[in-house]
């Protein structure tokens, strides 16, 4: 496991709490609008020793609420099971952000209550993600993930972030059809900083605008218990 990042205090990281987040390094998915192109290449800016990243955590037990882990792509450590736990010894609240890729790891870390929040990205329509994505997976596990969350006994939100070409109306309309009935469903914007792979974009502008994501957000309410904009 390679911690490559830490974030000491956010308000909006995890819904109702006070957390950190701590950023694993490695993923599977090689989206071009990344915005954490070295953590996903698993060439993190920098390296966070498990020692430091607790002995922060048990100066902060009076302060934070949760921690989430977030990366690159946190399912892919073979190790995030004893990192849960040590966490939750703490007695911290854990979130998870994940893009869906391992649904049985997901089942684990659930069945084990190692877990209290997944807030699982849908970059676009499951069946969409090869190649420009993804080459790791197709649609299948993306969808178990779905459906995983949708019965699981815990907290949970689906999330995307808007970009063209991987967004648009009709794209909204059919993920909004594949998570019918989710719990929450969080739509935001795409950033325009550092990215995986810029060149992705010379013949568009992948930017959304405003009034875009609103009537994006008109789209999906049909689709789920609570659509919102961040």
């Amino acid at each position: 496991m390679v911690i490559g990042g830490l974030h000491k205090n956010s308000l909006i990281d995890y819904p109702g709490k006070i957390s950190c987040v701590v950023f694993l390094s490695g993923c599977n998915f090689h989206c071009p609008y990344c915005h954490n192109p070295g953590l996903a290449m698993g060439k993190p800016d920098q390296i966070i020793p498990e020692t430091r990243l607790f002995e922060f955590l048990e100066k902060r037990r009076s302060f934070l609420d949760g921690v989430v882990i977030t990366g690159g792509e946190p399912t892919l450590s073979p190790e995030l099971a004893g990192l849960c736990e040590r966490i939750h010894s703490l007695g911290y609240s854990i979130k998870l952000d994940t893009n869906g890729s391992r649904p049985e790891i997901l089942n684990a870390l659930i069945e084990l209550s190692l877990v209290d929040y997944i807030a699982m990205d849908i970059k676009t329509e499951p069946s969409g993600y090869t190649p420009d994505l993804t080459t790791a997976c197709g649609a299948e596990p993306i969808l178990d993930s779905i459906d995983l969350l949708k019965k699981a006994p815990l907290p949970y939100e689906f999330r995307t972030t808007c970009v063209s070409p991987f967004i648009n109306e009709t794209i909204i309309r059919n993920i909004g059809r594949t998570i019918k009935g989710a719990a929450t469903w969080a739509l935001q914007p795409y950033e325009a900083a550092t990215v995986l792979n810029i060149d992705f974009f010379n013949a568009s502008d992948p930017a959304i605008t405003r009034r875009q994501l609103n009537e994006y957000q008109l789209i999906a309410s049909a689709y789920v218990d609570n659509c919102i904009v961040r």
